[in-house]
């Protein structure tokens, strides 16, 4: 596969998708990432339909619908980007008028969803996937096609179908087709909670895995809040404490430590994100250091926010690879180690099956829940 090249996974034969697409099929899309939107529609056969959105003076966001859409079934494609807070009002709009303008069905096509990291409780915070779940079923979104969720337990959060496609097909293609010498590779979990993902793409590929210890950041719920006063208990005969409520010991990090062997190896990080990219950047200075000779980093959704360009190039990271469920154009020109994989033709046969009725199963092959 040449480097940065649009290319299908091999095993996606999609024989039926030659078939002329029907007349009562409908994709428009946002300001997110139209170019992965034109994509999908050429391979479906299909043309972009007419839909203006734009910004008024006073920064509201304005949706006109061309095409007549009564009757059809509609199919958003709007990911999350740095702006996502209006790329959820684009969705959401645009939805809503198509809800009130009669169309049969709205499919919702977000390669990324946003707010995703926020699916846990946090202290006096609140599970803010959940509220956008509601907000977009409320929209008038019928159906969502996703990939590789931050947590899969997110589905539950909406009132309707989800989709949670998978990228992996595409970045084991990638492992085998353009990683010279690949067989001696090892799969690295950049932290003890990535290690199941990094397990699956082992047994696939036949490697074996290793694991960074000692490098998690500090999470959410370790941070001082202010409650410092807890209620104090009266003493009773199951339990006597005299100092009130226990308090949970502080936790300590371990030294950084590489369970695993990766000396003259190749090492290949795998996650479903690549934000900040300091801990990716923290954990190749140490396979570095334990002697593997090339590292590579693989995800499926390449957020690269701030100055990750810059902090890749520096880096003793070789070749980061990613998606395009984000675009991530500008990053690409300010880092040459930063390459991209096109997944339009997994979500334009999910598109297809879904409009022509047809079982998903074939694209849930051999999916396992850690994937």
């Amino acid at each position: 596969m040449k480097l940065g090249s649009i290319r299908p996974a091999k095993h996606l034969k999609l024989d039926s998708m030659d078939a002329p697409a029907t007349s009562d099929i409908v994709i428009i899309n946002g300001n997110s990432h139209p170019d992965l939107a034109n994509l999908i529609a050429n391979r479906l056969g299909v043309a972009n339909g007419g839909c203006a959105v734009y910004h008024k003076t006073n920064r509201e966001t304005m949706v006109e619908i061309g095409d007549s859409v009564r009757g059809k079934d509609i199919y958003i494609i709007q990911t999350g980007t740095k702006d996502v807070n209006n790329n959820i009002m684009e969705l959401l709009i645009m939805a809503y008028a198509c809800k009130t303008s009669s169309a049969k069905s709205i499919v919702g096509v977000i390669p990324y969803l946003p707010y995703s990291k926020q699916c846990k409780m946090r202290k006096r915070g609140c599970i803010v996937s959940k509220l956008l779940a509601k907000m977009m079923c409320t929209s008038g979104l019928s159906h969502i096609i996703t990939m590789d969720l931050h947590q899969k337990e997110i589905q539950g959060f909406f009132d309707c179908p989800v989709d949670n496609l998978r990228a992996s097909p595409f970045l084991l293609q990638y492992i085998q087709e353009s990683i010279p010498d690949y067989r001696n590779s090892v799969i690295v979990a950049r932290n003890p909670g990535s290690a199941k993902k990094a397990t699956s793409y082992a047994e696939r590929l036949r490697l074996g895995i290793a694991v960074i210890h000692g490098e998690q950041k500090e999470s959410e719920t370790d941070e001082v809040d202010g409650r410092n006063s807890p209620p104090t208990l009266p003493k009773s005969r199951t339990m006597d404490v005299s100092g009130g409520v226990p308090i949970h010991p502080a936790k300590e990090k371990p030294p950084i430590n590489v369970v695993g062997d990766v000396g003259g190896r190749i090492a290949i990080m795998v996650d479903d994100m690549i934000d900040d990219v300091q801990s990716f950047v923290a954990a190749a200075e140490v396979l570095k250091d334990r002697g593997a000779y090339k590292i590579y980093v693989l995800a499926t959704h390449g957020l690269l926010s701030q100055d990750a360009p810059r902090l890749i190039e520096d880096s003793a990271i070789d070749v980061v690879v990613v998606t395009n469920t984000i675009p991530h154009e500008i990053q690409k020109m300010q880092c040459h180690k930063i390459k991209t994989i096109d997944i339009s033709i997994l979500l334009a046969e999910a598109i297809r099956r879904i409009h022509n009725k047809e079982s998903m199963s074939y694209l849930f092959k051999n999916v396992t829940l850690e994937d």
